[in-house]
């Protein structure tokens, strides 16, 4: 095989072109194998394997800088930089992460994950070369055809266009979201386009009609007509009007074509655009009928496309997710209630609203890799009398902080925010964990921000949601209930309100959302140490549940709180806020959630375990805190007429 003779960038170089299209099967048989083993992010990355041997046979990475957009279409771009090795533990807890990170490989200038940021990043590059002297040294953006459509990215166009650095950019339209080419004569014009002699010409000649009598004029008409003339040809008139010198479309699959036209742009001055047309899942006949599924897939059988999980129908209460039962309920309720909206950003089938775009299309709006754009249109919907429901996963949200703020918050607006994947998500690692929203959400007026311990539970939310007339955040986890089986239907959702699931004297857990089912466990553990733990199933992170806090409090003389995000100015904090405004600020207390770092990708019951959130881990940690507290067992507990403070903390044992 080609394939096991490259080891890097410079053994491809040896290749002679014609072995290229060879070496481009290899790679996507060896994607396949591995991605049907694995799961991960296949369609784009089989229509960008020419794209990625072209840019690696032409450019001099890393001393060119190629700079991914998010990375899931740069799988190809691991195999050629020494990862081959470890292919097969793509996604995998300690193995390769399924988007580019800057710690894996020094071709990987970021961490990425998010779209639509890699144009301003590769700008500063640019800039940064440029100011350094470095005229030798390419940077080059690689970005999708969904991501140009986000707000970052489109800033940065024309921030690129006004500044004009040296930087190509490389538009992958993989959906011809754009416009088809123009046959023969489209192709044709790009080579003139991008050949040397007629760049080299085509300047002299702009500096010698410069100097004629009215030239300035004959220069500005000179550029109208080239610009009409592209225009009439090729669908590139915004990229030149925003500063650009458009190239394309191209066919991303031929690489003669591909390297040809690479070669001659890297000699080209200014910002480049350059459009190439690829076919998603290409190569791969089951991906290239059904890019959607397979843009990330579970592991799948290679002959038939077929997930080796197969779904069998409807799911059982206990191993329903959290998604399912979202999906299945706001079709109810927008059954029912001709208001309901369900609006998305790019995330149709993962956020569950797939089911509702299918039985209410004209309620039903995806705006793209948008989320500003959809918070503000949920609130004008809102203002309008709608109930719109933005199913979005966590750590997307945070990518419209202001217009939670502004749009909804401060109009104290009726929009539902559905924050699927809230926790740890599992394989895709830091990027797309979705533990920051406790800490965010909780600091803004008006909003109500619940978490459902269960997927019943979020279902009697969505109901609540619907009906309280006011800006309301549901965070829910990937997946279902983590352990045990289900309790059952819960008491009545009501405002600030949480609920007593378990009776204890010496220690109160207060829980959060999927962390609900763990503490029961741990608290059946605790109590063969000898320890009777309470559960309380917090629900609402604001408005908080005081008086269950206080009762906690006094009746077992400590508290836990667990929560599955980032402890620091979590949901444990705002529980320790209101303990000290009740004068109890004395008890002891144990929050208990993730670390100040970011969490590595892997499954999430192992980044649960790893983190000591798992049943295990929460018992050792309680027990190992409980015993750390100097509490008498004839001690009674914290009581209106006996002060807090006869319950003190002591230095941890050894």
């Amino acid at each position: 095989m080609l394939l096991d003779a490259i080891d890097s960038p410079a053994d491809l170089k040896r290749l002679p072109l014609r072995q290229l299209p060879k070496l481009a099967q290899e790679i996507r048989e060896e994607l396949v194998q591995a991605v049907a083993k694995l799961g991960g992010h296949l369609a784009s990355s089989l229509g960008a394997v020419e794209l990625c041997l072209a840019l690696h046979y032409v450019f001099e990475a890393p001393e060119d800088q190629l700079v991914w957009d998010m990375g899931y279409q740069a799988y190809t771009h691991k195999l050629l930089t020494g990862r081959r090795h470890r292919i097969q533990t793509l996604k995998q807890l300690g193995g390769l992460s399924g988007f580019n990170n800057k710690d894996e490989s020094p071709y990987d200038l970021f961490t990425t994950g998010h779209g639509g940021t890699c144009l301003s990043t590769a700008m500063g590059l640019a800039v940064a070369s440029q100011q350094a002297g470095g005229a030798l040294r390419r940077v080059v953006a690689i970005i999708g055809d969904a991501s140009l459509g986000e707000g970052m990215a489109l800033e940065a166009l024309n921030h690129i266009g006004h500044v004009k650095p040296d930087l190509l950019v490389i538009l992958n339209d993989n959906k011809m979201s754009i416009a088809p080419p123009v046959g023969g004569l489209s192709r044709y014009l790009n080579k003139i386009i991008t050949n040397p002699l007629y760049n080299t010409i085509h300047g002299e000649l702009e500096q010698l009609v410069a100097k004629l009598p009215k030239g300035a004029r004959l220069l500005r008409l000179g550029r109208k007509v080239e610009e009409s003339m592209k225009g009439l040809l090729v669908p590139g008139l915004i990229f030149e009007e925003l500063g650009f010198r458009y190239v394309g479309p191209i066919d991303g699959h031929d690489l003669r074509e591909l390297v040809t036209t690479l070669k001659n742009v890297s000699r080209m001055k200014g910002p480049i655009l350059l459009h190439v047309q690829t076919l998603k899942g290409k190569g791969y006949a089951p991906a290239e009928q059904d890019p959607e599924r397979f843009h990330k897939t579970e592991p799948f059988a290679v002959r038939t496309g077929h997930p080796l999980k197969a779904g069998n129908g409807k799911r059982s209460r206990a191993t329903m997710t959290f998604t399912e039962a979202f999906s299945e309920t706001l079709v109810d309720l927008a059954s029912q209630d001709e208001r309901v909206i369900g609006i998305t950003a790019a995330m149709p089938e993962g956020t569950g609203l797939a089911a509702f775009a299918k039985k209410f299309p004209s309620r039903y709006f995806d705006v793209g890799m948008a989320e500003q754009h959809g918070l503000g249109l949920a609130a004008g919907l809102a203002r309008a009398g709608r109930r719109p429901v933005v199913a979005i996963y966590s750590t997307f949200l945070q990518r419209a902080f202001d217009q939670i703020m502004h749009e909804i918050s401060l109009q104290n607006l009726p929009v539902i925010l559905a924050i699927d994947r809230a926790g740890l998500v599992g394989e895709d690692g830091p990027t797309h964990h979705g533990v920051f929203d406790v800490a965010y959400l909780r600091i803004f007026p008006n909003l109500a921000v619940l978490s459902p311990k269960d997927p019943d539970e979020l279902r009697s939310m969505l109901r609540w949601a619907v009906e309280a007339g006011k800006p309301v955040a549901v965070r829910y986890a990937r997946g279902g209930i983590l352990c045990g089986e289900p309790l059952g239907r819960s008491s009545r959702i009501a405002l600030g309100k949480a609920e007593w699931l378990r009776q204890g004297s010496d220690v109160a857990i207060m829980a959060l959302g999927a962390l609900v089912y763990p503490a029961l466990e741990a608290a059946s553990r605790l109590q063969r140490d000898g320890i009777e733990a309470a559960v309380v199933n917090a629900r609402f992170v604001k408005p908080l549940d005081t008086a269950m806090i206080r009762q906690a409090a006094t009746q077992t003389g400590a508290i836990v709180t667990l929560e599955e995000a980032q402890v620091s100015s979590g949901f444990g904090s705002a529980v320790s806020e209101h303990l000290e405004a009740m004068g109890l600020s004395t008890v002891p207390m144990h929050r208990i959630g993730l670390p100040d770092r970011f969490v590595e990708h892997g499954r999430r019951d192992q980044l649960l375990k790893l983190c000591e959130l798992d049943p295990d881990g929460l018992t050792r940690r309680i027990s190992a805190w409980y015993q750390t507290l100097k509490i008498p067992a004839c001690a009674a507990p914290v009581s209106a007429g006996r002060p807090a403070e006869s319950f003190r903390l002591l230095t941890p044992s050894t």
